[in-house]
């Protein structure tokens, strides 16, 4: 309240002067009423335009520890019971998305190309286009993007609802490292299993671009295949296996990493899974050029000509 004539100093100088004790009394209630009401929480902080590209910074240097961290652990024993349930959740559980997935990949992919080599008189090497496609590039992106929402997102929720439950607290209590024994079996496991999943996929596609091109098109077996076997070689098969192996090592560290750092309650469960997903998207396209630029170019030092 302001006294007569308006003004408003602050209330310990309203005391008279000869009682000094009363006025430092007042000051340090005042004081203390300020301290517990606390500084305005009404509206967000702004923060300056500078401080973004230094946060961006920050996480990328916090996900480059986190993957080192990881991957130093993975050659140390692994605790007891922790890798067999997630080798199964992401193995066995994704064999049947995986495998509709690949299967038809190479029937949309048969049935779009047949016209235009139809036209052209090269139906016979249709089987050439299709099955070095889906070995090489779709088999791989496609069923990585496809185990990136199902198996990644899935980690980066579940790893997310145990911080919020403290439950990575209570590991930490009884002695246990949360990234050996629930990132590093995640890691491995996608590490390992994408790829056999992948060649899963593969052999779906082939198999329906096969049916498609030569039970409805009616395209000759044995020039489909012949014209398959004279243009896919080892080396092809062996991209198509290292793709998935860095797709999906990266979509579990991806994951891992948003479930850690997840923020509180079910939005931050739901983020978490979120960006988790759109990430790993992201990242398997720009591997995957990369990863298709170098090994052309790799194959033509090796092979020139």
């Amino acid at each position: 309240m302001s006294p007569p004539g308006g003004d408003s100093s602050p209330i310990w100088n309203f005391f008279p002067l000869g009682c000094k004790e009363a006025r430092e009394a007042g000051k340090a209630m005042a004081n203390e009423a300020t301290a517990s009401i606390g500084p305005d929480t009404t509206s967000p902080p702004r923060e300056p335009v500078a401080e973004a590209p230094q946060g961006f910074i920050e996480q990328i240097g916090d996900f480059t520890l986190f993957c080192i961290s990881v991957c130093s652990q993975c050659f140390s024993r692994p605790m007891r019971g922790s890798l067999v349930p997630i080798f199964y959740e992401v193995g066995v559980r994704s064999l049947p998305v995986v495998a509709l997935t690949g299967l038809f990949i190479g029937m949309v992919l048969a049935v779009q190309a047949y016209a235009e080599f139809a036209r052209l008189g090269m139906a016979t090497s249709l089987g050439m286009m299709v099955n070095k496609s889906v070995v090489v590039e779709l088999g791989p992106v496609l069923a990585a993007s496809m185990l990136a929402g199902r198996v990644g997102g899935a980690m980066a929720a579940e790893l997310a609802t145990m911080k919020i439950s403290e439950q990575l607290d209570a590991l930490i209590c009884l002695g246990a490292s949360p990234v050996k024994y629930l990132a590093v079996p995640r890691f491995l496991a996608c590490l390992f299993m994408i790829p056999v999943l992948t060649t899963l996929a593969n052999f779906c596609g082939i198999v329906g671009g096969a049916l498609v091109t030569t039970q409805l098109y009616g395209v000759e077996p044995y020039h489909y295949w012949e014209n398959t076997k004279n243009h896919i070689h080892f080396w092809d098969l062996g991209v198509g296996l290292v793709k998935p192996m860095v797709f999906g090592g990266t979509i579990a560290l991806i994951a891992c990493h948003q479930g850690f750092n997840s923020g509180k309650g079910a939005t931050g469960v739901g983020a978490a899974s979120t960006v988790s997903f759109v990430c790993s998207f992201i990242a398997i396209l720009v591997f995957d050029f990369f990863l298709s630029f170098f090994a052309n170019r790799l194959h033509g030092v090796l092979w020139p000509g």
